[in-house]
């Protein structure tokens, strides 16, 4: 308890701060994450952009692990971690949120979108493949559970969630947005995240070297723990509410 009101005190009084959440964020609403027992990729494996381009087949077990996935996520609701997240946020104590997230919960909590970037994307809309036309998800998921395999624009491009796959490329903009202000933030947060996923996993060192203060706030052991000024354990959606009502006590 002692050191999360440390840490409360340095975040109520840094000017910056930069916050990146993971797949533990999202747990307490229902979503498994990846990597833990139990998590996606026991049963999924993922499937690259390049394969998805490639074969009809990837494509169809693509969306097999995306249709069946959406029905949890659509219904899932913010937790009280992305409360207080947004709730600092409405109080000027979050400038910027980088979320490997994409599953809608920080803009369904009502997270300032102008101080969000979803760097792995969204499943909330799709992206025609072919003409870049997008759609709502609900869209594309309709046609999905009519029985087509793989959804298809009207141009005949395959439909795919606006998320990052593997071997895709990240948004330059993102990237270049979220280590600009890694560069000169006060104070690095990491959430719910195992710290291993790059090149936004950097953004701790990138924070660390020009001298801000950093925490991870995930029960998970992390590469950094032995570098981080704060490390604590305990569920995020108890910490963070914590840590908000002691920020922004009178």
């Amino acid at each position: 308890m002692l050191r999360l009101h440390e840490l409360a005190e340095i975040w109520r009084v840094s000017e910056r701060v930069l916050v990146l959440t993971g797949a533990g964020l999202s747990t307490a609403s229902g979503i498994p994450d990846f990597r833990s027992p139990g998590g996606r990729w026991e049963r999924f494996q993922p499937t690259t952009i390049q394969d998805f381009m490639r074969e009809e087949a990837s494509r169809e077990e693509y969306w097999r692990y995306k249709g069946e996935t959406w029905e949890l996520i659509s219904k899932a609701e913010p937790n009280a971690a992305h409360l207080a997240l947004r709730d600092l946020a409405d109080a000027g104590r979050v400038e910027l949120l980088v979320t490997q997230n994409v599953d809608g919960l920080h803009e369904r909590s009502g997270f300032p979108p102008d101080r969000l970037v979803q760097i792995h994307g969204t499943d909330a809309h799709v992206v025609c493949m072919n003409c870049d036309a997008r759609e709502s998800r609900e869209f594309a998921q309709r046609i999905w559970e009519g029985g087509i395999a793989v959804p298809r624009c009207d141009c005949g491009g395959a439909w795919k969630p606006a998320t990052v796959s593997f071997g895709q490329n990240l948004v330059e903009k993102d990237l270049s947005r979220s280590f600009v202000m890694a560069e000169h933030t006060d104070l690095f947060v990491a959430v719910g995240t195992s710290l291993v996923v790059g090149p936004i996993n950097q953004l701790f060192d990138t924070a660390a070297a020009a001298g801000a203060k950093t925490a991870i706030l995930t029960a998970s052991e992390t590469p950094y723990d032995q570098q981080t000024d704060f490390k604590l354990t305990d569920r995020v959606e108890e910490t963070l509410p914590k840590l908000r009502n002691s920020i922004l006590a009178d």
